[in-house]
């Protein structure tokens, strides 16, 4: 698998985990409609889904795609909550990419 379409995989991914939480989210603290649950199920379901997406190890790739995680969630609150990110949360998101390249695409023997 290429390099830019596992990163653009992990991201899909992150989106889909990110909304199947927060639609529940608004739900409970907000007081929006119930009904959101359901693409919220919908949404965490193809989380699920296109985690097995990826050809190698499960544990590998739930630790690189932490770090991809890090950054959409980084990106959701500035393009959803509007709460613009410090240049922390920046620097943060950039280690946690950094990491999940390393772990990702390291060369590896057998």
């Amino acid at each position: 698998m290429t390099e830019l379409k596992t990163v653009s995989l992990f991201a899909l991914t992150a989106l889909a985990e990110i909304a199947g939480c927060y639609l529940p989210y608004l739900w409970l603290r907000e007081g929006k409609s119930i009904w959101l649950l359901i693409p919220a199920a919908l949404s965490l379901a193809a989380f699920v889904w296109l985690l097995s997406l990826h050809p190698t190890a499960a544990g590998r790739v739930y630790a690189a795609y932490g770090g991809v995680y890090i950054c959409m969630a980084i990106l959701w609150l500035w393009t959803v909550n509007g709460i613009r990110p410090t240049v922390w949360d920046i620097v943060g998101s950039v280690v946690a990419l950094l990491g999940m390249a390393i772990i990702m695409f390291a060369p590896r023997s057998g």
